[in-house]
């Protein structure tokens, strides 16, 4: 049975290298590679030390399917909100991106649009003006960005997003944290 990329993903989503593991396991990071690529394959005891430093048992470990990441993502599977009363559209990219680090939403404003307030949060937040122009209020602070102009912020203070065009503004916003 090849147990090599199972190992390398448990790693990887453990944010350690080869040689963090080995370190924690006693092992090089020659051996660490070995493994993952499936040229070697450890003892019981050695599998388990593993195992243990990566956080699973080995239940855990091989009841995991192999799931296939879906990459591309067609129009027909996104998602749509119109809120008419604030006059905006959201269109969810990625289906279920909320139970993703990443929210990447495309924003469209009508004119005199506005996004709802949030609560300061740990999200951070990218958005790329496609069309228009918006004002972010940050806090007690107002920014104003046009198309091909980008905003990046923490989301520490309470901020609201609205169109500052006069006709209609449309905004490639990535969240992280899923707090749209």
């Amino acid at each position: 049975m090849k147990i090599g990329e199972k190992l390398k993903n448990l790693r990887v989503q453990k944010n350690l290298t080869q040689e963090e593991l080995g370190e924690r396991t006693d092992l090089s990071k020659g051996y660490i590679s070995q493994l993952e690529n499936d040229v070697s394959s450890p003892s019981m005891e050695t599998f388990f030390d593993i195992l243990a430093v990566l956080g699973v048992t080995p239940e855990q470990f091989f009841s995991q399917k192999n799931v296939n990441q879906k990459i591309v993502y067609s129009d027909e599977e996104m998602t749509f909100y119109h809120d008419e009363s604030n006059g905006y559209q959201i269109k969810w990219l990625i289906p279920e991106s909320n139970e993703k680090e990443m929210e990447p939403i495309l924003l469209t404003f009508e004119k005199n649009g506005q996004y709802k307030q949030f609560a300061p949060s740990l999200s951070e937040t990218f958005i790329y003006v496609l069309a228009g122009k918006v004002t972010l209020q940050f806090g007690e602070d107002d920014y104003i960005a046009n198309a091909g102009e980008s905003i990046y912020y923490e989301a520490s203070k309470p901020h609201r997003l609205q169109n500052a065009a006069n006709g209609k503004s449309q905004l490639l916003i990535v969240a992280t944290d899923s707090y749209l």
